[in-house]
């Protein structure tokens, strides 16, 4: 009764953080691809993860978060958390993001984007359980990969098209992701047509693949790329591949790689060099004029 009473509440957490913010429908009826989809997304706690781990996504929103106590830039970031395509780590690698962007002045859309099926009501250890056999589960995933990307680009097109009414340029949108949100953000940058068109694009920890990778576009967008060289999952050799893609191609791309920080670290402090990614983020940002 107890795990069911802290299930609820952190239910509750979740959904109460999120009415202090707006909340978009990304699609106006059933999503392409996912019309059959009839179950109940929900919150599993998992150790330190704040509001929870958001599973059995099957209508993809936008949560705004837009600065108050600095002046707003013009410029939207689009920020897809992580989880394996299970599920979304929606605090260090989405809320906590926002928050940190909006006192720089930019105005966040945390994306829900479209998850495998949860057949338990543990998508951690469903994750952990499928995971290891790593050929059958990139497979597995490539439908939803599609449908994750499909929403990526289908929230820069909703923000390109009402950007009056969140006071941004409709030249200063991009998208950063996090782990899967990062092959959301990276297959955004090999797809979009001209309402899409990310105009940067920041993949963390990335998954690159289960999608088609194999050209880069003629006007690919800037992209930011950061990793830890001690990735469990071995990540760092997909964006080193990633960095060589761009810059083969000429277009501009900058590589970070710490020492140190293994995977999953978002916003989330180990007092390591990698602690303050988010402000080499900035940095960039700023040499790109968006600030």
């Amino acid at each position: 009764m107890k795990t069911i009473h802290t299930i609820i509440a952190v239910f509750l957490l979740i959904h109460i953080a999120q009415a202090q913010q707006k909340v978009i429908s990304l699609y106006q009826g059933p999503a392409t691809g996912s019309e059959d989809w009839n179950w109940d997304e929900k919150v599993f706690q998992f150790g330190n993860a704040g509001s929870g781990l958001v599973y059995n996504v099957s209508k993809p929103t936008l949560t705004v978060f837009g600065p108050d106590s600095v002046p707003a830039n013009g410029t939207a970031v689009v920020i897809c958390p992580g989880g394996g395509f299970q599920f979304l780590s929606m605090d260090s690698e989405g809320f906590e993001v926002a928050r940190w962007l909006n006192k720089k002045g930019y105005t966040a859309f945390v994306l829900k984007y479209r998850l495998s099926h949860s057949l338990t009501d543990n998508p951690m250890q469903e994750f952990m359980q499928k995971q290891p056999n790593t050929e059958k589960f990139n497979k597995d995933i490539e439908p939803v990969v599609a449908m994750a990307i499909a929403d990526g680009r289908a929230a820069i097109s909703y923000l390109r098209e009402h950007a009056d009414e969140y006071g941004i340029s409709k030249e200063r949108i991009g998208i950063i992701g996090f782990s899967a949100g990062g092959t959301v953000a990276t297959g955004v940058a090999y797809s979009y047509d001209p309402g899409s068109r990310p105009d940067f694009v920041a993949p963390v920890y990335p998954y690159v693949g289960s999608f088609d990778h194999s050209t880069v576009p003629a006007d690919a967008p800037p992209m930011f790329i950061l990793v830890a060289s001690d990735d469990i999952f071995g990540f760092n050799e997909h964006c080193v591949a990633l960095y060589a893609d761009w810059i083969n191609a000429e277009k501009l791309a900058e590589l970070h790689i710490y020492a140190k920080g293994n995977h999953g670290f978002g916003m989330n402090k180990r007092n390591l060099p990698v602690d303050s990614w988010i402000e080499r983020f900035a940095d960039w940002m700023q040499m790109l004029g968006f600030h």
